[in-house]
């Protein structure tokens, strides 16, 4: 039978009462709204209504939703007639709050228009990121003096592209910071603008960008001019960009050096909010920046109410696409107090010279991106994080894509962490920010690891995506430590309700809004996220590898790929979980007790593996020294010298000595066990074999290796494809667990945990338990059925085995009884609104797209299926289980009983308990499915085109006027062909009733 019968040796115990864990299983049935998942809920420039915004909170409401980001954009969409910032549109915003503090739905702002920084119309240039850029002069000296003229540095070219308005006004803006003059030289650095921060392409979608710049010590370094015949200049400029300079004998080579705007600007805005993005090295420019953005609008509602469940409760600061900076205002002094020597000698490495040799030249270029990630960490990201605080609210912060800094050093400031991950196979390939929220997260006991969900790329998700299609990714995102989804993207639906699928984000997103044909059906997809938030909300991860990141900027966390399996697009947590720990925090708060490595929130370790990197600072492996002597277990090599030119060269010197102090002088050329203190040391010639230039860590083998010889077991091993994530909440252990593949299994699963075990079915609520299991030392395995992509919280109380009123249920769930077929004529009701006739009559269950009658074929909408069965007094029984089983559903379902709604079904099994609705005798069955938008897309794709034509709203649109194409569907992009393939749908069956 294809169909499965659900778990096998587990039994229904509703009503159990036990101390330990009750209170978590009461609300895992209903539980908290701030668990709800939530939507990026994105307006498109201009196209703003407040009916339409209270529709579309008040869907969301009754769909089990219960956070928005507000956000509004300039994506493939006319423009509205609310200008972004206009008093009508603040007014709107705060309606819009209101109805979020009326509905109990919590909204997020972005600090700017579009979605990718701060900024907009009211920062000047000179406000805004800045480079520093130089034009040069070759000269040469007689020993005599000379008026040179020296060109006037351009800017650097802008990563995307600027609007001919705004790059008129970068050209305008340059400010000279220092003249310089040094012997003539032709050695230079390779990939200067990547390392000098003037540009940084996004890791996820750009070819060639590493995750880190490695500093690497060449036997024959490349020598350059000498930092003492670097000359400054900078006082005999003239203002007519003359130069007056009595110049030595010789060929020299002239840098004027100065601010110019590096371009970027909020992207992708709407017009009226189009502007530079503010300087992210500056307190003062983000201040002024902020007052003239979201103090405004903070003013404008008054200060939030932490008492009340909705309304504004977090800022947030979306994906880095704003690119490099390297320079701003007040950068030389700054540069000078935390590096603890002045730029200025060393400055023409930006030009790409060499100064001294290649390795001091890197060590500079090193610092430069230290002072640059800890002017955005200080002026920038900190300064948020307080201005939200003082106004009563949270930051969340993704901090990537192309980003200057480690990722995990700005990610660890948020208080709700954030990541995104996109829509399988539909766009870029994020996922290295999910394994840096979530790492952050568990290690400093943020509840909350929060992501942007399923987005998808121009045009490929053409609304396919519905819950069905994304449970296993789901899944894969709980597993991974993700617990909060926002769906990318609710766009607002600002067009009249009869005009669906409606309004899109150009061709971006799973349109996850109420013009979805299944928005009915959603809530008890959310319901489970909800549930599956909770749990995963608990306690602590459970993690057994640390990996260190490299002291570098950038940087960008990625496990080993063998630490992961199931491909690049989910890669599942193998036997031994890991997070990945910024240097900042490992070295703030790192310590070790019992041999682990351990953190205030509770986050604890087995064992640190360090990066494959030749350096590192003296402070670092001071901390390493320490911990090992207090009984760490380490994994890596030593590194040969500091990344820096502070403290050079006696950095070079500590860092040697401490070196040899923990791994001894001779480095073993196989990987071997070296003791150092209570701690030990695995390190070996061979312990780093990477296959490319993102893989810095030793194979996940030698490190499950050194935890199996410490005594380390497994943390859940199945003969099965099933993923897993753990978490511990004092003594009690959750584990989720979740089939990764299409079809039915019996999965022999061992977790590292005992107790009676319980399995809760966050689809339904029900608390169950295994009714066969077996314990072997700090082991329990048991036998679980899982039906298609299935998933259950496996719990572990040990409390449990202290209650002697608990029973220990065993023996197995047996087999139907009897089975019975409905297969007599359906009555399908259609909604003729949508094209579909008002009543027809199925004598056998059919695919919609296969019909005759094209107000079928094309159909896309809810149908209503109604049968009668007839049912005997035997089925009534006490004890008895009485089962509706649907077969192929194409897309999602609910189920009446007598007018009575049981549930909806949106994954398997495909089932419903209908006990309890049924009466002796005739029998009301009626089922509601929903099919998706491809098949009226594609039929209306045959009626005369009427939508947007040249960026314009059609005239019928614009004057209300009827419309003539006889076109059901409308949307603001073309996502189908008439030739393009039909989808099936409607219930394919077959329908029967199973008798246990």
């Amino acid at each position: 039978m294809r169909y499965f019968n659900l778990l096998a040796g587990i039994l229904t115990l509703w009503g159990c009462v036990y101390p330990a864990f009750s209170q978590e299983r009461k609300v895992f049935v209903t539980p908290p709204d701030s668990c709800r998942p939530g939507v990026y809920w994105y307006f498109m420039d201009g196209n703003l209504d407040e009916n339409q915004m209270t529709k579309d909170l008040e869907s969301m409401k009754e769909a089990n939703m219960g956070s928005v980001i507000f956000l509004e954009v300039n994506v493939g969409v006319p423009r509205g007639k609310v200008d972004f910032f206009s008093e009508e549109w603040q007014s709107l915003f705060t309606h819009a709050v209101k109805e979020c503090e009326r509905l109990g739905i919590e909204m997020t702002l972005g600090i700017g228009p579009g979605w990718n920084g701060s900024g907009g119309p009211w920062v000047e240039v000179e406000e805004s990121m800045r480079h520093l850029v130089y034009s040069k002069t070759d000269i040469a000296g007689k020993g005599d003096e000379q008026t040179i003229h020296l060109a006037k540095p351009q800017p650097h070219a802008s990563f995307f592209g600027l609007p001919p308005e705004w790059e008129a006004k970068r050209q305008a803006y340059y400010e000279d910071v220092v003249v310089l003059a040094y012997p003539a030289d032709q050695n230079r650095l390779t990939d200067i603008n990547a390392k000098s921060l003037v540009y940084r392409a996004p890791f996820s979608s750009a070819q060639g960008v590493v995750p880190l710049i490695p500093l690497k010590r060449n036997p024959i370094p490349v020598q350059g001019i000498k930092a003492g015949e670097v000359i400054d200049l900078t006082s005999r400029m003239q203002s007519d960009s003359l130069l007056v300079w009595n110049v030595p004998k010789g060929d020299w080579t002239i840098l004027r050096m100065g601010m110019a705007g590096n371009g970027a600007i909020t992207r992708p805005a709407p017009l009226p909010g189009l502007g530079f993005e503010c300087d992210k090295f500056s307190k003062k420019h983000l201040l002024s920046h902020f007052d003239k953005f979201a103090n405004k609008l903070l003013d404008r509602i008054g200060p939030p109410d932490p008492s009340v469940q909705g309304g504004l409760k977090m800022l947030h600061i979306d994906s880095w696409e704003v690119g490099a900076q390297n320079w701003t205002d007040d950068f030389m002094e700054e540069f000078t107090r935390r590096r603890g020597y002045s730029p200025l000698k060393y400055l023409p490495v930006y030009s790409g010279q060499v100064v001294e040799n290649s390795e001091i030249s890197e060590r500079f270029l090193f610092d430069i991106r230290l002072t640059a990630q800890e002017m955005v960490v200080d002026n920038h990201v900190k300064v948020v994080k307080q201005l939200a605080h003082k106004n009563n609210l949270r930051l969340s912060i993704e901090p990537y894509d192309m980003s200057p800094f480690a990722n995990m050093e700005v990610g660890r400031l948020a208080d709700v962490p954030m990541c995104e991950f996109w829509n399988k196979g539909l766009g870029f390939n994020t996922l290295f920010s999910c394994h840096e929220a979530a790492s952050v997260a568990h290690l400093l006991g943020k509840p909350v690891v929060a992501s942007e969900s399923f987005t998808s790329n121009w045009g490929c998700d053409a609304f396919t995506a519905y819950p069905t299609a994304l449970k296993n990714q789901t899944d894969w995102a709980f597993a991974t430590g993700i617990n909060k989804l926002f769906f990318h993207t609710f766009t607002h639906q600002a067009l009249k309700d009869d005009l669906v699928p409606g309004m899109t984000m150009g061709g971006y997103g799973v349109h996850w809004d109420r013009g979805q044909t299944w928005w009915p059906m959603v809530a008890d997809y959310h319901r489970y996220l909800t549930r599956c938030s909770y749990m995963l909300q608990q306690g602590n991860t459970v993690a057994d590898v640390l990996y260190l990141a490299v002291e570098a900027a950038p940087f960008v966390f990625l496990p080993p790929a063998s630490a992961t399996e199931g491909g690049e697009w989910l890669p599942d947590r193998r036997e031994y979980n890991f997070d990945g720990c910024p240097v900042s925090l490992f070295m703030e708060l790192a310590d070790v007790k019992d041999g682990k490595i351990v953190f205030p929130s509770g986050a604890s370790y087995h064992t640190l593996v360090l990066p494959a990197s030749e350096t590192m600072t003296p402070q670092l492996l001071e901390k390493l020294k320490t911990l090992l002597a207090k009984g760490a277990t380490i994994i890596g090599n030593p590194p040969s010298f500091s990344p820096s030119l502070s403290g050079f060269p006696e950095c070079d010197r500590q860092v040697e000595k401490l070196a040899g102090e923990i791994w001894g002088k001779t480095l073993p050329y196989r990987v071997d066990t070296l003791s150092y203190g209570k701690g030990k040391l695995i390190a070996g010639q061979n312990l780093y074999q990477p296959r490319n230039d993102r893989d810095y860590y030793p194979s996940y083998e030698i490190t499950a290796g050194v935890l199996e010889k410490a005594g380390v077991l497994p943390d859940f091993v199945s003969d099965q494809k099933i993923r897993y994530t753990h978490r511990r909440k004092g003594d009690t252990d959750i584990y989720f667990i979740a089939n990764k593949v299409d079809s039915a299994t019996v999965a022999n699963c061992t977790f590292r945990a005992t107790g009676i075990p319980q399995i809760w079915n966050p689809v339904t609520g029900e608390c169950l338990i295994a009714g066969e299991y077996k314990k072997r030392d700090a082991q329990t395995q048991i036998t679980i059925p899982l039906d298609a992509y299935q998933s259950y919280f496996v719990i572990f109380d040990p409390a449990l085995e202290k209650n002697q009123a608990f029973p220990d249920i065993s023996g197995t769930r047996e087999l139907p009884k009897q089975n019975y077929a409905v297969d007599t004529s359906w009555s399908v009701k259609f909604d003729t609104q949508r094209g579909g006739p008002e009543k027809v009559m199925f004598p056998v269950l059919i695919d919609w797209s296969t019909s005759e009658d094209d107000r079928i074929k094309y159909y896309s909408g809810i149908a209503s299926y109604e049968n009668e069965i007839n049912v005997p007094s035997r089925w009534l029984k006490e004890g008895t289980q009485v089962k509706l089983k649907l077969g192929e559903v194409r897309n999602m379902a609910q189920v009446y009983v007598n007018g009575e709604e049981v549930r909806t079904l949106w994954t398997a099994p495909w089932e419903a308990d209908i006990k309890k609705y049924l009466k002796k005798g005739t029998n009301h069955l009626e089922i509601k499915v929903a099919n998706l938008w491809a098949n009226r897309l594609i039929g209306d794709e045959y009626k005369p085109q009427d939508g947007i034509t040249n960026n314009q709203w059609p005239t019928w649109l614009e004057k209300d006027t009827v419309r003539t194409s006889g076109r059901y569907t409308f949307t603001t992009h073309t996502y189908y062909t008439k030739d393009s393939p039909l989808q099936e749908s409607g219930l394919l069956g077959p329908v029967w009733i199973s008798i246990y």
